[in-house]
């Protein structure tokens, strides 16, 4: 199923084609804790940017491969690449419109991220 969503200001649009009902992870790290980030991973076959390439702006710390991206003018992430998959693409769950009614949330220990991070690995996994 192809899902659309985007930032709050509305400059920047994806679609995203996930299977139904979505499985999704709630992460407890900080920066996901702190900004309420709903994770759909998928690989990057599966995800477009319809617009706003040019409203975004990239966050990184620590090792610098998850690239952080956000809406410049209302700092909205509303997609991301991740550190665990760097060959895919991070969704939060909460930018979809609408919000899927079946939805499956995850629990994702991220506050012990070596130890846990493989257990997302497949997620990006182009199947086709």
């Amino acid at each position: 199923m192809k899902y659309t969503g985007g930032c709050h200001c509305g400059n920047v649009r994806f679609e995203v084609e996930a299977s139904t009902p979505l499985v999704c992870h709630e992460c407890n790290c900080s920066i996901c804790s702190k900004s309420g980030y709903l994770h759909l991973i998928v690989p990057l076959s599966q995800w477009r940017l319809l617009r706003g390439e040019e409203s975004l702006a990239t966050y990184t710390f620590g090792s610098g491969t998850a690239k952080h991206t956000f809406c410049r003018s209302c700092g909205v992430k509303s997609f991301y690449t991740p550190r665990s998959n760097p060959d895919g693409v991070s969704v939060n769950v909460r930018c979809l419109e609408p919000i899927p009614e079946s939805l499956t949330i995850d629990a994702f220990d991220g506050q012990h991220w070596e130890a846990n991070a493989q257990t997302l690995a497949h997620l990006s996994e182009d199947s086709t």
